[in-house]
């Protein structure tokens, strides 16, 4: 397999390369309005054979950006975009949309086949209060020839003063709309595709549901090919299995989704922290069960690289906090 390549646009995003290959683009400064919540994105993400499996501000949910780490209901402040769900009055645009702001790089580095990024953020609110800090870790690996993963990790500790509840529609009275993480927006051909889970293929019925992980199949526009985008929710993570929110028919997206019906409170001070695995591959859906053991491999490689350059701390999903919380 070839040697990956990384390429860092200063000021701007960093790529990773796959021999002729862009296999992503990470925009860790983009020039996002407010009403959409600016915040990093990957996009575009390709698949080793250069089809794109991502959508970039679709006009139906503009602040839908390839994969982004996207929080609707973070106290009372939204860092996923557009209005806020209020119960009994639906969604509401309000001054509440919060910015994940690039501060610095950490790490820029190509070693043992992995390409790594990590830098630091900082979660202001709309009105510019600095309310969460980040330190935000991407990896990726070649794991077969038509395969490759990318493993996210994020260590976010409240700084707003407050103890701090993340939530999603759901928890606000909204049935079974429950998003918000680790959000993939796949491409306009794959709606009507198939949920690949360890239980076999399914549609939207599988929203709600808790599993370790979750793919997605769909076919290319032109070319008839299949491709395949499955992620892998860490065993540490809170609420882990997760529940999923997931659409097939009015589009494609996957989301292991945290805080789905039941909200995390981050006391003030406290860390907390979610890793997730993202496979890509050239793929149908028979290809899933596969896909999530190479990926889950990865991300616990992925852990142990982390785990190198720390020192033994006890460190749990939630840091210095309950852990009842």
């Amino acid at each position: 397999m070839n040697a990956l390549e990384i390429r860092h646009d200063l000021g701007t995003s960093v790529t990773v390369r796959d021999g002729g290959t862009e296999l992503f683009r990470y925009v860790y400064q983009p020039d996002t309005v407010q009403l959409e919540s600016p915040k990093p994105y990957i996009h575009p993400l390709r698949t080793r054979a250069g089809r794109v499996v991502s959508l970039f501000r679709p006009h139906d949910h503009v602040w839908h950006k390839g994969i982004a780490w996207s929080l609707p209901h973070v106290g009372e402040q939204n860092f996923w975009g557009g209005p806020t769900y209020i119960h009994g009055r639906f969604y509401v645009q309000l001054e509440n949309n919060g910015t994940q702001a690039h501060r610095g790089v950490v790490t820029l580095d190509r070693a043992d086949g992995t390409a790594t990024f990590t830098h630091d953020l900082d979660w202001t609110t709309q009105s510019g209060a600095l309310f969460f800090t980040e330190r935000r870790t991407l990896r990726a690996s070649l794991i077969s020839p038509h395969a490759w993963a990318l493993t996210f990790e994020t260590r976010m500790t409240n700084v707003s003063g407050t103890d701090v509840a993340m939530g999603s529609p759901t928890t606000k009275g909204r049935e079974n709309a429950g998003y918000g993480g680790l959000f993939w927006r796949g491409p306009r051909s794959f709606t009507g595709g198939q949920l690949v889970t360890e239980e076999g293929l399914g549609g939207d019925e599988v929203r709600g549901r808790r599993m370790e992980w979750m793919g997605f199949a769909g076919q290319h526009d032109e070319t008839d090919a299949q491709s395949l985008v499955l992620m892998v929710d860490d065993a540490a993570n809170p609420s882990h299995p997760p529940q999923w929110f997931a659409r097939t028919e009015e589009f494609a997206c996957l989301n292991p989704a945290p805080f789905f019906s039941e909200e995390l409170t981050v006391e003030d001070g406290a860390t907390v922290r979610f890793r997730y695995g993202v496979g890509i591959a050239d793929a149908d859906a028979s290809a899933a069960p596969g896909l999530a053991d190479a990926v889950r491999r990865a991300l616990a490689r992925s852990g142990a690289s982390a785990g190198a350059g720390e020192s033994a701390s006890g460190r749990v999903a939630v840091e210095g906090a309950d852990p009842a919380h």
